[in-house]
């Protein structure tokens, strides 16, 4: 009969008091690291946004400030291009961003000003309906919030890819209505993909549409930047990079091209233009010093430091203000970061590498001794 070996039971019993306490420390690391990157760090940026202030404050009850917030380029991958892991990682920092925005900031009114898909100019009929769906999760909001849309070329195709049926297929899902007003600001959703200016049906109704409406507008929302040679007049910390800005821009594909940009201002006279496309940040003047904003694309999936226009708008003033997003490059340091302690817990649990408070306190005790 083999001998008991006295303290048998105590060193199994340290062991795994050692193994429960590691397992207990990678855990909490983990799941610290996610909730931060995840959840906590939405709200660290955000917060620090808020909405600026018209220069002349409304006075009378009918001119109460409008709160709009300003998205552009989301591009929710299609069934074709859309790697699974892109669509979670990417589609999830934009449900995060969004509902971190809306629960913090209380927009009223939000506008998204284009491409919201990337596969909407050739998705099947299944694929759209499940784009959709997956766009009125990533967007939900509650009622008294406002939403609206702009087509862009991804959604509909641009002008050689554009139908009839692309078109009501999107407009079945957001609403049609070309002009929208709230406490005395006038807005127009324009589809500028159809601005080509060669006469075809859908170019006529559109711009028949634009003429109806012309003289009740002040603020206008494209997809396509009106006309400019490039970006290399643009500036910022979210421009274009430097090497693109004086990249001239080809018209009718980067931008609207100069006739149908000189109609838009003609007939509609804005005192704002806001317009996506581009990806990047822009700030131009047009005609009479009338302001054109390109607000940089939503999506982790076309720049590392995504952002929205916020506006506070009265009916003869409005203020913008920049809010950013937490940059892709930050969330994956802290991974970087975390995954580098996790390293370290497990070599100091093997003895593979001495734990720093003990290497610490023995270099403390030998300098004390000297």
């Amino acid at each position: 009969m083999a001998p008991i070996r006295p303290g048998f039971g105590n060193q199994d019993l340290c062991l795994l008091k050692r193994r429960s306490f590691l397992l207990l420390k990678l855990t909490a690391v983990v799941f610290a690291t996610v909730l931060f990157c995840e959840f906590l760090i939405y709200y660290l940026v955000i917060f620090q946004c808020d909405w600026p202030e018209v220069k002349t404050p409304a006075r009378e009850s009918a001119q109460k400030t409008l709160k709009a917030m300003f998205l552009a380029d989301t591009h929710l991958l299609g069934e074709v291009r859309g790697h699974w892991l892109d669509k979670l990682r990417r589609e999830w920092q934009m449900e995060r961003a969004f509902q971190t925005a809306l629960w913090l900031l209380q927009p009223e009114v939000v506008f998204i000003l284009g491409d919201i898909f990337d596969e909407g100019k050739w998705s099947s009929p299944q694929a759209w309906a499940d784009d959709v769906q997956r766009f009125r999760k990533i967007f939900r909001h509650p009622r008294h919030v406002q939403l609206k849309v702009v087509a862009g070329n991804h959604d509909i195709g641009f002008h050689y890819q554009m139908s009839t049926y692309k078109i009501k297929r999107f407009e079945k899902v957001f609403n049609p209505k070309r002009l929208f007003s709230w406490k005395g600001t006038n807005f127009v959703m324009v589809n500028s993909v159809a601005l080509e200016g060669d006469g075809c049906h859908i170019c006529s109704q559109a711009e028949a549409e634009l003429l109806e409406i012309s003289h009740q507008l002040n603020c206008s929302r494209e997809h396509f930047p009106l006309y400019r040679r490039s970006d290399a007049n643009c500036s910022g910390e979210d421009a274009a990079p430097l090497e693109e800005r004086g990249i001239p821009f080809k018209e009718r594909y980067d931008v609207l091209s100069r006739e149908a940009s000189q109609q838009l201002l003609w007939w509609l006279r804005p005192r704002l233009i806001l317009s996506g496309h581009t990806h990047s940040a822009c700030e131009v003047l047009h005609g009479v010093g009338i302001p054109e904003i390109s607000v940089p694309s939503f999506s982790w999936r076309n720049r590392n430091n995504p952002s929205f226009i916020m506006g506070s708008m009265t009916p003869t003033e409005y203020a913008l203000a920049k809010c950013y997003l937490p940059h892709e490059a930050t969330v994956l340091a802290t991974y970087c970061v975390a995954a580098g302690l996790l390293a370290v817990l497990l070599l100091v649990h093997s003895r593979l590498l001495p734990s720093p408070f003990l290497f610490g306190w023995n270099l403390l005790r030998k300098f004390k001794t000297t």
